[in-house]
């Protein structure tokens, strides 16, 4: 279905899989109590950077 999308489509995708990461991270932290070690933490981290990078980097 992405194929059919809108060309803006590819960052909105790319921001609800940082998303789902981040937060799955959390969930296994609050919910199942087992704490992220620091590659999760930097995994996270540097999808976050990617996400910013896709969503605000200037376009010609």
């Amino acid at each position: 279905m992405p194929t059919f999308q809108p060309a803006s489509f590819g960052r909105v995708y790319a921001a609800y899989g940082d998303i789902f990461i981040v937060l799955s991270i959390l969930w296994g932290w609050q919910i199942d109590r087992v704490a992220p070690d620091r590659f999760d933490l930097i995994g996270g981290f540097i999808a976050l950077v990617g996400v910013i990078i896709i969503m605000y980097w200037p376009r010609a």
